[in-house]
This record gives structure tokens, sequence and C-alpha cells, in this order.
């Protein structure tokens, strides 16, 4: 399946009981980020009204689903999987301010739209109905929830670190992708399983899962980058190379043009990333950056597949959400 912008990756798993779960899930959502203040109410559900993939609940859902079967998920679950989709939803209103951006989900930012300070204070926020919503769930949930976000701050601010450097390791950069993106997309899984009552052995599977489908869907992301078109990505192609951000692609095509590391170490005019782009965008370097993101698809559907106590349909159901992510560039 060709990369197709508005086409979320779950529609894919069609499992039965996921689009009406997700749809309490939206409920669950919508009352916990109402506030008494008119303003925060409005900046709070801003991004939430604007939609989005969902990928995180689904996450939540879906292994919840692989550890009891494929009926309707529990009222734990759905708190679980709106848990993890307003950490994801904060971390959005906290990245808008440190990329600037004016755009989100076809929308104005909350920080173009309002302030900096707002949406700042508006992400926190989210996080902290977040941790309340875990913390219904129990301590172990809470603590995993807290363990989560300061994995993404982590994440996040290694990235920063590493803004514009030319000497960007692949090991740096890994890490950087397992704090920012993967570790929520295993505590999403690992959620689902902890709702349900699965044993270690089987929660440390779906953590696995989540890990390993996180750093391929960044991976695959980052691909994208360089190798869609604007209308595709919903910006311009290259934006991570003209902010500093240089990804695996670039990583990779950097250690093997010294044309790229010249241009590259410093803040590009939009011509120049477009030069950037036709270097990093070759043959072989999508192909040496897919292997990675191939590579964590395949630790992925292995840890569905060595966990003996799930759902066998449920995990080839959810075999094809992996599958998805990788064919996003095809």
């Amino acid at each position: 399946m060709p990369y197709a912008p508005g086409v979320s990756l779950i529609d894919d798993v069609a499992l039965e009981p996921l689009v009406p779960d997700l749809g309490r899930v939206e409920e669950r959502l919508a009352g916990a980020v109402e506030a008494a203040d008119p303003l925060l109410d409005e900046v709070a559900g801003h991004l939430l009204k604007a939609g989005g993939k969902r990928l995180r609940p689904a996450l939540t859902l879906g292994s919840a689903y692989a550890a009891r079967g494929a009926a309707a998920a529990s009222a734990d679950a759905v708190t679980g999987a709106a848990a993890v989709e307003l950490v994801h939803l904060g971390s959005l209103y906290h990245d808008d301010v440190i990329d600037e951006a004016e755009i989100r989900r076809g929308v104005p930012s909350v920080n173009a739209r309002w302030s900096n300070i707002v949406a700042i204070l508006a992400g926190d926020f989210l996080l902290a109905r977040a941790s309340a919503l875990a913390a219904s769930l129990g301590a172990d949930v809470a603590a995993l929830l807290a363990d989560t976000i300061g994995e993404l701050c982590r994440g996040q601010v290694l990235e920063l670190a590493h803004l514009f450097d030319v000497g960007r390791t692949e090991e740096s950069y890994l890490s950087s992708v397992e704090g920012k993106t993967a570790s929520l997309m295993a505590t999403a899984c690992r959620i689902g399983g902890m709702v349900s009552g699965v044993d270690d052995t089987t929660l440390d599977s779906l953590t696995r899962f989540g890990h390993h489908l996180g750093i391929c869907f960044q991976v695959v992301d980052d691909v994208l980058d360089v190798t869609a078109t604007e209308a595709e990505l919903g910006k311009p192609a290259g934006n991570d190379v003209h902010e500093g951000v240089y990804t695996l692609p670039v990583i990779h095509a950097a250690a093997a043009s010294a044309e790229l590391r010249d241009l590259l170490g410093r803040r590009l005019d939009w011509p120049e990333v477009r030069t950037v782009v036709g270097l990093v965008a070759t043959p072989e370097i999508i192909a040496s950056s897919m292997a990675v993101a191939r590579e964590h698809a395949d630790a992925a559907t292995r840890a569905l597949t060595e966990a003996g106590r799930l759902d066998p349909a449920v995990c080839e159901r959810l075999g094809t959400l992996v599958d998805g992510m990788v064919r996003r560039t095809n």
C-alpha cells in the first residue's frame, strides 16, 4: 500500500471491537480534558477536536484483546488508552513550541493561535490529566506512566543536544527514538496487558512489541521526510534537515558523502534543503535505512509470536499493523 495522507494504519487491523472501543476512548478523552476555566477548556480540547490517528490507544486496546480475546475492552483498558493518548497530546503541545510550528493536524497550533506560554501550560494540564487517569488504575500504572513521561523528555533533550550535529551517530539517533517515540508505544501496550492481568512474561512480550513497533514507526517517518511529497507529509519535504534534526537517512548518507557533510552543520535555506534531500534520498540510503526499520518490524512480530499466552488470531491482526508501517514507503 503506498503512503497515503489521512489513511490510518489501524484501518488494516480490522478487529471488530476496535472502532466502537476507540469511540469509548474519545468519550473518555473529552471528559478528561474538560476544565472549569473557559480558556483552558478551549485550549486543552483544541487538538483533541482536530482528530488524529489514535495509534497509541489502539495499541492499548489491541494488547488487551490479545490478552483476553477480541471482545469489547474493559473500562480499565479504555481508561488506560485515554491516558496514553493524553500524554501524546501533551507532548505535541510542547513539541510545537520547540519547533515553532504553526499548523498541527490541519489546524493552527496552540502556540500559534494563543501563545507559547498557553501551549506549555495546556500541555502540562494534559499530562496532569493523563496522570490522574493512570492513578485511577493503580500505583503500578501511575509509576509506569510517570517513568514514560521522563523517557519522552530524555529522548527529546537528546535530540536537541544534537541539532545541526554532522557527527551524530546511529546509536545516538536510536537512543533518542527509544525515548521520544518508542517508550510511549511500549507503555501503551504494557498498560493493555497490565489491566488485563497477564503474567510477567507475557507483559514483557507486549512491551517489546510496542518498543520495536515504535522504533520502526519513527524510522519510517524519517524516511518519508526525505521521500514523500509536501502534499503527503503536510509539511515541506526535508523539514527535519531544515530544523537541524539529522535522522537515520541523513546519518547514513553523511557517512558516505563528503559533499553532504560540507552542506550540513548549519541552518539551510530551502533550496539548499532540497539539494540535501536529493543527496540523501538515493536508493542505497533508503534501502539501508529501511533495513533498520525492517529489523525492528521483525523483532516486533517475534515478540508477539513468542508470547504463548496471547490470542493468536489477535496477534495475527496486530502483525498487519507492523506490515502496514513498513509498506508506507512503497
